[in-house]
């Protein structure tokens, strides 16, 4: 079987068999041709390499060189080494036909800065020990389609939550109104059996009307508002939201401290969704403690920023839970459905807020948030009383 000749060795040939002057007319030619595809390829915002079965770099362009921060010595360089994560062997295989293959992935590099690029794989016909490796830098074009991707999620998830809380709104509206003829009744009856039925009826009526609020929070929390911003004091919210959450704090035997270093300065925020926030921190760390525990609120000042820590004896959240617990519908809770820990994420985002844990398994989780002082925003109010520690600690 004759072995097929690559170009150079035909050229090479043809050259033998013309004479000097021709044959330096053909290599000035070339080299003006070269000079031209050279620069086209510099001109492509793609990347292309040109490697050998070794993967071995024989050639480059430009932006190859930019999106994979090739060094200048490419002599043991290996593309291998700058796409990593792909099975080498399998798409070049022992056998040359493999080579008649094209690959496609898609892949995440780190170096010299974090992209998501797509790799192809494309064989020279001419030469079958040479192929060509082109890079795309997918990284905005994916992060536009992870954006819609959270954008339809957001709004399936808003039209589940108002249909959930119709239905749910509905029999509420009923129990309360039947619950405040109850009350009626009971407080023109004096008869009635049990003196403390006007009391009981009155601690239903509180509860439903406790769970219209929650109801109409998580609706708020998926489809809010633009934030209002003003000057609000943080710590006076956090109390705020502890007395919300009095009987479920002391249902669970959970003791909350509150603690401040110093009288915190105002930041600019929207006290009705920082309400929020601090709902679904508090909510978290409390709900990790199911057999009872303590819960430090700690507030202090950095000099450039308001910091509020979050410190539970919970179960703690391990390596593999912290990976995901921000990921829209992610939980690692029986009965929990992820959405608290995305409303966190989205009101200190929006808020321009900072925030960060450190966990232990089994010994506790510290959640930190750290407001931003200073802006056109942010106007100082005059000093706030000073938070009453005993009634913080009443929980």
């Amino acid at each position: 079987m004759a072995v097929r000749k690559n170009f150079l060795d035909r050229f090479g040939e043809r050259l033998d068999d013309i004479d000097a002057g021709s044959r330096q007319a053909y290599i000035l030619r070339l080299m003006k041709e070269r000079g031209f595809l050279e620069t086209m390829f510099n001109a492509i915002e793609e990347g292309i390499l040109v490697i050998d079965r070794n993967l071995l770099i024989r050639y480059h362009n430009r932006a190859a060189r930019e999106l994979l921060a090739l060094p200048e010595d490419l002599s043991d360089v290996r593309v291998s080494q700058l796409l990593q994560g792909i099975d080498w062997p399998r798409i070049l295989g022992s056998d040359e036909r493999e080579w008649k293959k094209v690959a496609r992935e898609e892949l995440e590099i780190l170096y010299p800065v974090r992209r998501f690029v797509q790799f192809y794989l494309v064989p020279y016909p001419e030469d079958p020990s040479l192929a060509a490796v082109i890079v795309r830098d997918v990284t905005e074009s994916r992060a536009r389609t992870m954006s819609d991707l959270e954008f339809e999620k957001g709004q399936a998830v808003s039209m589940l939550a108002a249909g959930v809380a119709h239905e749910i709104g509905n029999p509420l509206n009923s129990l309360y109104l039947n619950l405040q003829m109850l009350e009626r009744y009971c407080a023109e009856d004096e008869t009635l059996p049990c003196p403390e039925a006007c009391d009981m009826i009155r601690a239903c009526k509180g509860e439903v009307e406790r769970l219209d609020s929650i109801i109409q929070g998580f609706l708020s929390a998926l489809r809010p508002g633009k934030p209002v911003f003003a000057p609000v004091d943080v710590m006076q919210l956090v109390l705020d939201v502890l007395n919300f959450m009095h009987s479920e704090i002391e249902a669970r035997l959970v003791e909350v401290q509150c603690e401040q270093t110093v009288q915190l300065r105002p930041v600019s925020g929207d006290a009705a969704q920082l309400k929020q926030l601090f709902y679904n921190v508090i909510r978290n760390a409390v709900q990790a403690m199911p057999n009872g525990g303590k819960l430090l609120i700690r507030g202090h000042s950095d000099g450039s920023g308001v910091v509020l820590e979050f410190i539970d004896t919970g179960c703690g959240i391990t390596p593999e839970e912290l990976s995901t617990m921000f990921q829209a519908f992610k939980t690692n809770r029986s009965g929990g459905n992820g959405i608290g820990t995305m409303v966190i994420e989205r009101i200190c985002r929006e808020h321009g807020a900072e925030f960060g844990l450190r966990s232990v398994p089994g010994e506790g989780t510290v959640f930190q948030i750290r407001f931003p002082l200073g802006g056109n925003r942010v106007r100082l109010l005059p000093p706030a009383e000073p938070v009453n520690r005993e009634d913080a600690e009443q929980f």
